[in-house]
């Protein structure tokens, strides 16, 4: 361990563990938010436009933020979305489509039913009175869901609260801007019943998952040391393996 050769690897493996340590000090200086967002930041009423723009993903410090917006209802975009739960009862929701400014959109849950015959009732009902009207919405920003498989039997039916789907059956959508995310609203028209949305549990201020890979770092740091010493020592037995060889044929 003490010859040239080895003394070298040693301070190869100090810059390489120095490194690790760098690495592992860098996650956890990012696993502790030493500024979280304050308890029941979600449930003050924010204007949309100060929470989000169109196209931008939802952070998850505002996943639930309650929002408020003003729009204009676009004919035809009252549709119907399956597999919708409200306090553990399965049934639809009836969304829409709120032009919020010039060429910009948002997907709105408008409101829950138990049944498809009712979610319908409610979206003819709403194209008759509603589209085309303005209307002040308050609700919780919700993260898109993603896209569901179309079947053989409704090709055109959707399972998931997909902005992204829903644009695909909207009306007048040449060059508009559309909200990643989704509205909850908090009241629902008459027909519906209010979509239940309890507040979105409060963040821890520690990201276990940063801790996690600054201890992996840490052992990577320690092996690096193993490595060099693991080295030293195979080279130090091989060569006490061939001095006991030579000196066995010597005799």
């Amino acid at each position: 361990m003490l010859r040239g050769r080895w003394i070298a690897v040693l301070c190869a493996c100090l810059v390489v563990a120095g490194v690790f340590a760098f690495l592992g000090q860098w996650q956890l200086e990012r696993a502790i938010d030493t500024d979280p967002p304050p308890a029941g930041i979600t449930e003050q009423v924010r204007p949309l436009a100060e929470v989000l723009e169109p196209g931008e993903y939802l952070p998850e410090p505002l996943v639930g933020q309650r929002v408020e917006t003003s729009g204009t209802w676009v004919p035809g975009d009252f549709l119907v979305v399956s597999s919708r739960f409200n306090d553990g009862a399965e049934g639809f929701w009836v969304t829409g489509q709120l032009r919020v400014a010039d060429r910009t959109s948002i997907a709105v849950a408008l409101g829950w039913a138990p049944d498809r015959e009712s979610a319908d009732a409610a979206a003819a009902a709403l194209e008759r009175d509603a589209a085309g009207s303005d209307a002040d919405i308050t609700g919780r920003i919700i993260s898109d869901e993603g896209s569901s498989l179309p079947t053989r039997d409704d090709p055109f039916g959707m399972s998931r609260m997909s902005p992204a789907m829903l644009l695909g059956q909207w009306h007048d959508t040449e060059q508009l801007s559309v909200y990643r995310p989704y509205l909850a609203s908090v009241d629902a028209p008459d027909g519906l019943v209010d979509i239940v949305s309890p507040a979105p549990h409060e963040l821890s201020s520690v990201n276990w998952l940063n801790v996690f890979y600054a201890i992996e770092w840490a052992v990577f740091a320690g092996f690096a040391f193993y490595i060099w010493y693991r080295l030293a020592k195979d080279r130090w037995q091989l060569e006490v393996e061939e001095f006991e060889e030579r000196s066995a044929a010597a005799s």
